[in-house]
């Protein structure tokens, strides 16, 4: 499955409310979900010593792909595509590794 696959597939279970012109709702709820990934990944450390089991690798994919829902859906909402989104951060990041500029801070760099 491509990323263009996947967001249109999942617009099929997008059923908040003014969707299509709701920005507000897919960004507060991939902050959200981002958040639930923190608090898992905190608990790897706290409770297991860092130690990753099978178990926890399934919870973290179940959070990883909420996130990549809210994702889609906040890209859609911006009428943008997941696949030239992925495209250009790629291009973005590549080049800095060319220029030598990977790690520092500012998105210009």
């Amino acid at each position: 499955m491509n990323f263009n696959d996947y967001q249109k597939l999942s617009q099929r279970t997008a059923l908040y409310k003014d969707k299509g012109r709701n920005f507000i709702y897919p960004t507060l709820g991939l902050a959200g979900e981002t958040g639930e990934v923190a608090e898992k990944v905190k608990k790897i450390l706290r409770d297991k010593n860092g130690v990753v089991d099978e178990q926890t690798k399934e919870s973290l994919k179940k959070e990883l792909g909420d996130v990549l829902w809210y994702l889609s859906q906040l890209a859609t909402e911006f009428d943008l595509s997941l696949d030239d989104i992925a495209d250009t951060n790629l291009k973005k990041l590549l080049s800095r590794l060319e220029r030598g500029k990977i790690g520092g801070d500012g998105d210009d760099r």
